[in-house]
């Protein structure tokens, strides 16, 4: 008779994390604990005999309640029936005694999905722990090094949980955080002081957690050990989805492009349950792409050199797909789908891009018709918030919609506009982003099987959601020049200078200026109203519509306080935007000093009050 040998993939230790303090805004955290002191720290269970499984075709293992948390599949743990475990392509569901089985195919990750009222475990970083990678050689020759070759398959693959009521909560809150995306150390620490340390000070993601929607780091995927220190950081399981600078770009094919991803961080694609809600994590960039596969409609030119010239493209391969059509075939069609992945099903920032949108975007509406539904995305460091049935021409032209089927959310971004722009004095750039909005994370609070989204500015509580400024014709004027003068090679004259932008004068007025409100979270049924002074209250105009119109670019509507940063400090230009709106001062207004008061309104009614104080003069 064999021997028997149990492996635990991943070494499990402790890191303390200093007392997590609930931010304001946060959900009420008199059921949360202290993270640290009650996470389940584990990992897998692989198990192997000298002689290999009877049928090296299958693969076979339990989903099991890990009662004492040592990892381990002990005989007097049961196994948990109705659990979903898959290779990537198939899914099989648990029988009564927690046993699934599923076929072998070489470079094949199992994972299993996690059910609501369980936990997986976490590593000391946090990093989930749910999945194994079978890939018998190893990666090719790689850079970061891929996957170790993991020889043949094991005689099982044990999914160990332990019951949890955090994820089985009526109220859940879920970090989505976009592109962290550091490209070196100094990046690293800007993030530390950043969001980093925000999310450290919030314990009301315990049952979710967090995940990162791609852009992990920027390139150096020898980065990810140090991503790994900030996670440790924070206060629930972290999760990621890879994103186009989570390549290995000296793989020759996609199959392996990922593959130090999947080594060091998650799967490529899985899902999880929480509460009354299915998350999917997809992975939405294929590199290289290829001429045969995505340029065949003859729309990706730029896929047409994949050895000279290799480029990414939005797409879900076909094994992600039919895995994505089983997936949700087994799960209640009561409960809301959150889908999320890098590259956008559809964005604004690139409504006009097949590349930065997914192929196959309308395949995926098709599986969630009459589902209750919202799509995540990161990848265009900009913060978007489309509604069911907002459409741009774009979207019209490459894909034939006529309206978004369900809402669409992109995160915005830890790194803002690649942390470019003034180091603040807490440590991180201000990086203003391409839509002018501020970097920071997305949260998504779910009440049973209904969501609600807020967007927390790095450093600041939930209270921060406006940017107010003033576009008026000098300004204009100077955002022409100063553009220009950016672009020269060896600029000749000095810099112009803007001055006070909260100063106008008579020729403004009567040339229109407006107050501008970049609304970070504003969306299709919110509303912002302006009153002066001690005037009325009056409703600002939304410069983008979101009715099948193409863009809105240029000066008049750019954010001026996002401008103003950019184009002297770096980042952006903030010259688009689908959440900015615009109420025309008048022309008489009196010489002196005046007050706005701004008061945004979203779809869920929650108002968020802002102030500007700005100078009438009569002349400059």
């Amino acid at each position: 008779m064999s021997s028997r040998k149990r492996t635990l993939v991943a070494v499990a230790t402790v890191v303390a994390v200093g007392a997590a303090v609930a931010a304001p805004g946060a959900a009420a955290s008199g059921r949360h604990q202290d993270w640290d002191r009650t996470a389940y720290r584990g990992q897998i269970e692989v198990v192997r005999s000298d002689d290999g499984p009877a049928d090296p075709t299958v693969l076979n293992g339990t989903v099991f309640d890990d009662r004492d948390r040592d990892s381990r599949h002990d005989r007097s743990e049961r196994g948990i029936a109705g659990v979903e475990v898959s290779n990537g392509r198939d899914v099989a569901t648990t029988d009564s005694r927690g046993r699934y089985r599923l076929p072998v195919y070489d470079n094949m990750t199992v994972f299993v999905t996690q059910p609501a009222g369980y936990q997986v475990p976490v590593d000391e970083f946090n990093v989930a722990q749910f999945h194994y990678n079978h890939l018998p050689a190893g990666s090719p020759t790689l850079r970061y090094g891929g996957i170790s070759p993991t020889g043949a398959i094991p005689d099982a693959v044990n999914f160990p949980l332990v019951e949890s009521r955090l994820t089985d909560d009526r109220q859940l809150s879920c970090i989505m955080a976009g592109d962290l995306q550091t490209y070196n150390i100094t990046e690293v620490e800007y993030a530390r002081k950043g969001a980093i340390r925000d999310l450290a000070r919030r314990n009301d993601y315990q049952g979710c957690g967090s995940l990162f929607l791609g852009d992990v780091v920027g390139d150096d995927l020898s980065l990810y050990d140090e991503v790994k220190e900030l996670t440790a950081q924070t206060n629930g399981p972290a999760r990621f989805l890879p994103g186009n600078h989570d390549l290995d770009f000296d793989s020759a094919t996609p199959e392996h492009s990922f593959d130090t991803f999947r080594a060091q961080l998650a799967p490529a694609y899985f899902s999880y349950d929480v509460g009354e809600a299915h998350i999917i994590a997809l992975n939405t960039v294929r590199y290289p792409c290829t001429p045969e596969l995505d340029n065949a409609d003859g729309r990706h030119p730029e896929c047409n050199n994949p050895t000279t010239r290799p480029r990414y493209n939005g797409r879900i391969d076909d094994t992600q797909m039919e895995w994505l059509r089983r997936d949700l075939a087994k799960v209640d069609r009561d409960k809301l789908i959150v889908i999320a992945g890098h590259i956008a099903l559809m964005n604004y920032a690139d409504e006009g891009s097949m590349i930065h949108q997914v192929d196959q975007a309308n395949e995926v509406y098709a599986m969630l018709e009459g589902r209750r539904a919202v799509a995540l995305a990161g990848h265009s460091h900009s913060i978007e918030n489309m509604r069911t049935g907002d459409l741009m021409k774009g979207w019209r032209d490459l894909f034939g919609l006529e309206g978004l089927p369900f809402p669409h959310l992109t995160a915005g971004a830890i790194a803002g506009d690649w942390f470019s722009g003034r180091v603040t004095e807490d440590g991180y750039p201000t990086a203003l982003q391409r839509d002018g909005g501020r970097p920071g994370v997305l949260t998504l609070d779910l009440n049973d099987n209904r969501f609600q989204e807020r967007f927390t500015v790095t450093g600041e509580n939930d209270r921060v959601q406006t940017q107010l400024g003033l576009n008026s014709p000098t300004y204009r004027e100077w955002y022409v020049a100063r553009d220009a003068w950016n672009d020269e090679d060896e600029p000749t004259t000095p810099a112009p200078e803007l001055g006070d932008p909260l100063v106008i004068d008579r020729a403004d007025l009567a040339g229109t200026t407006w107050l501008t409100t970049n609304f970070f979270m504003g969306s299709t049924g919110s509303t912002v109203s302006v009153r002066i002074d001690h005037g009325r209250p009056r409703q600002a105009v939304r410069t983008q519509p979101m009715r099948g119109e193409d863009q809105l670019v240029g000066p008049e509507y750019s954010d001026p306080a996002a401008i103003a940063e950019q184009l002297v400090h770096g980042g952006g230009p903030a010259d688009r935007t689908m959440h900015l709106w615009r109420f025309e001062l008048p022309a008489d207004l009196r010489a002196g000093t005046h007050r706005a008061h701004v008061t945004a309104t979203d779809v869920y009614g929650r108002k968020f009050t802002d102030t500007l104080i700005f100078r009438v003069v009569e002349q400059r």
